[in-house]
């Protein structure tokens, strides 16, 4: 049985006060979610004090991005060994943000997953769509060959030791959202090509979903047999909001 996951990214928002708020909203109430593993991912300038917050509690800490490269001249990047000092158990990597406006490749962020995974922490393998890609009916083709990319450096058992997280780009951040059927169609399409190799790396992958989830339509979501919870953007910036889909995936 996979434990559900809900992963808030907060991505570049927040200040000081308003993150003491959020957290302290989240811990009043995360005693209700019961089943369900809960992460937050600040920016890294507040990776301290949200540790220090989350301190004694069962949230776990995670971060945004990571850098394939342990140490070096690599400006404004963040290594696996420096996020480990703040125990950040888990790292978004292939964000479509990161794809999209930084123009991160299938093999960079291929090399990303491999070092978080050398290093302990737990990648979480965003894959996705744009809606032209989707109009065209080529969804499956995108996805499969971003998660290829892994495989082909990683092999198909890494697979196991991280988590995907389906988002279709055009759901993100706009308000829509894919139907439960649309999204489960994806995840068992990924799940399915991950079983084609490895039927119990395809057994044991946390596969969640994200693009515009709430809520409301969290519970619809998270029902799916293949979805296994959700990376979530705005709405984890609320603290009500957050907790409401945290209990839908328990």
């Amino acid at each position: 049985m996979r434990q559900p996951l809900v992963a808030g990214n907060w991505k570049m928002n927040g200040s000081t006060e308003t993150i003491k708020n959020l957290l302290e909203g989240i811990k009043q109430s995360i005693d209700t979610v019961s089943g369900a593993e809960v992460v937050v991912c600040p920016p890294y300038v507040y990776l301290p004090g949200v540790q220090q917050q989350l301190a004694g509690t069962a949230v776990s800490l995670g971060s945004q991005n990571i850098s394939e490269h342990e140490a070096g001249a690599y400006t404004g990047e963040i290594s696996a060994s420096m996020l480990l000092e703040f125990r950040c158990r888990y790292a978004i990597v292939g964000h479509s943000e990161r794809r999209t406006l930084f123009g991160e490749s299938d093999s960079r962020v291929a090399a990303k997953y491999a070092a978080a995974r050398a290093a302990g922490i737990v990648p979480v393998l965003c894959l996705g769509e744009i809606l032209e890609e989707r109009e065209r009916g080529v969804t499956e083709d995108v996805v499969a060959r971003q998660l290829d990319a892994v495989v082909a450096l990683e092999g198909i058992e890494a697979l196991a030791d991280g988590v995907i997280a389906y988002e279709p780009v055009w759901a993100i951040g706009t308000g829509k959202t894919a139907s439960p059927d649309q999204a489960q169609e994806v995840h068992a399409f990924i799940r399915g090509r991950i079983a084609q190799q490895c039927s119990a790396t395809a057994e044991k992958v946390r596969i969640l979903y994200g693009g515009s989830v709430k809520g409301a339509n969290a519970p619809d979501l998270f029902s799916m047999p293949d979805i296994d919870g959700g990376l979530i953007g705005g709405a984890s910036l609320d603290a009500d909001e957050f907790v409401s889909i945290c209990r839908a995936a328990c």
